[in-house]
Parts: structure tokens; sequence; C-alpha cells
């Protein structure tokens, strides 16, 4: 009953602290920082993969993960944009272009260390440019671990065929492919979470820190993906005539917008949590 009455207690004030903090705001400037982000990012990957590995697939691939997490009516209606920057975006190019491509795309982590450390209560004390270098460093690691992942969901059918034909019996499961998709795309949003609290604010938080907010970012992600993708399969037609040509990115920057809210609502849970247990020692 007492841990009961914890956890809803840090459930209303991590809500009060979320209000406190203008984390509507927070989430504003997460949800547009990581739509200008989204499509730089992409290009640094297909660069990569164009350069590294000299196949567009994985930067397919990539894409595809990347999408795996959102619903299924938000992703379609920029599925075509992101192919066309795909197609566009060559190996070739990995010059000038991709540098600028990798300066946005960090803003988007820029943003995301901006409302952590807002959360958190913590002060950055590091320079700009060694913040920005930091940024720019995730994102290729970020793009690195992608492609990574990209290459074991590519591999998969191979070995899959293979497998079946020294053991036919195995057909039947032939959706575990299917599967794998989607779990790599849970375990890279998890490793993500994980990342991004750890280690990109000020200040340095353990597992135990960050594992309430990371649960619930990731309930509530599940919850609002659900809820938000049976909402436009009814009503899409109103951002359509509303937003006629501009559709496909106010359904994502809206569907972002609800992302970043609840992960900066997260963190603002860990802080009260953090807070919680510091309380009954003082």
């Amino acid at each position: 009953m007492h841990l009961l009455k914890l956890a809803v207690r840090a459930v209303i004030d991590g809500f009060r602290h979320f209000l406190a903090d203008d984390g509507w705001a927070i989430a504003s400037h997460i949800a547009l920082s990581s739509l200008m982000a989204l499509f730089p990012f992409l290009i640094v990957v297909t660069a990569l993969a164009g350069f590294f590995f000299g196949s567009k697939q994985l930067a397919d691939e990539a894409a595809r993960i990347l999408l795996e997490a959102w619903p299924q009516e938000v992703a379609a209606p920029i599925a075509l944009d992101i192919s066309g920057v795909l197609t566009a975006a060559r190996g070739d190019v990995l010059t000038f272009g991709v540098l600028f491509a990798l300066y946005f795309a960090s803003s988007g982590v820029e943003s995301l260390r901006i409302g952590l450390n807002r959360a958190y209560n913590m002060k950055e004390l590091r320079p700009w440019w060694l913040l920005r270098m930091e940024s720019i460093v995730y994102v290729l690691l970020g793009a690195v671990a992608i492609l990574a992942f990209s290459f074991l969901v590519v591999l998969a059918p191979f070995i899959w065929a293979k497998l079946l034909q020294f053991v036919p019996r195995l057909a039947p499961f032939s959706g575990i492919i299917t599967l794998a998709r989607y779990g790599v795309a849970a375990v890279v949003l998890v490793l993500a979470l994980i990342i991004v609290h750890s280690w990109l604010p000020a200040g340095r938080r353990s597992l135990t820190d960050i594992a309430p907010g990371i649960v619930a970012t990731l309930l509530l992600w599940l919850g609002a993906g659900a809820a938000f993708g049976r909402y436009l399969a009814e009503y899409a037609f109103a951002y359509v005539t509303m937003y006629a040509g501009l559709a496909s990115a106010m359904i994502a920057l809206i569907f972002l917008y609800v992302c970043a809210s609840i992960f900066v609502y997260g963190a603002e849970m860990n802080a009260v949590i953090a807070k919680q247990r510091v309380e009954p020692t003082t």
C-alpha cells in the first residue's frame, strides 16, 4: 500500500513538475527539432551506408527500423518523403553536404539535452562547442548502430533460408523474421532511452535512477501511439482538408510533440522519485 501511494505521488508530482518546468514548451522545441533532424540523420545514414558498405539497402532498412515504432497511420504519410531522401542522397556526397546534415541532426540531440537538464534540475557548465561536438558524436554512433542492426535484419532472411535447407521442419516458424524486426526496433528504442537519460544531460545517473521514467515513457508511448493511430484512421481527412500538402508534416509533428511531452514527463518522474528517496533521510 505504501509503494502504491509513493507511485501515485510520483505520477502526480511528476506532472506538476512538468508544468512548472514549461514541459509543453520544451516538448514543442524537441518535436520541431526532431522533425528537422530526421531527414539530415537519414542523409548521414545513407552516406555512411554507401561509403562503407556500398549499398543503399541498409539505409532503406534503417529507415524502416526507425519507423517501426511509429503507428502505421503516422509513418505512412512521410514514407514517400523519406524514400525520396534515401534515393537522392548518395554515398559519394560524404563532403560538405553531409557535414551540414550532421550539424542539423545534432540539433535534435541538443533539444533532448535541454529538456533533460531542465527536468533533472541540472545546470550545464560545459562549453557549447564541446556539447555540439558530443551531439555530433552521438549522431554518428546512432547512425553506425542503426546500420549494424539493419545489417543483421537484412542478413537474417538469408541465414534463415540456408537454415531451412538443413532443417525443413522449421518452415512453420518463418514468422520469427517478422518478430525479429519488431524486436530490433524495441531494442534500439530502449538502448537509446538508456543512453540519453544516462549520459546526455549534465551529471550522471544510474540505471536504477532512470528506470522508472523509461518504463513510464515506453508504456505511455505505446498507449499514445495506439490512440493516435486510431484517431488518424478515423479522422485523417481532417488534416488533409486543413493542411493540404503539409498534412504529412503536420501529422508527424503532432505525433512527435506527443512523444516529446511523454519523454520530458518521464524525466520529471525520475527527478521526483530521486527526491522521494532522499526525503526520508533528511
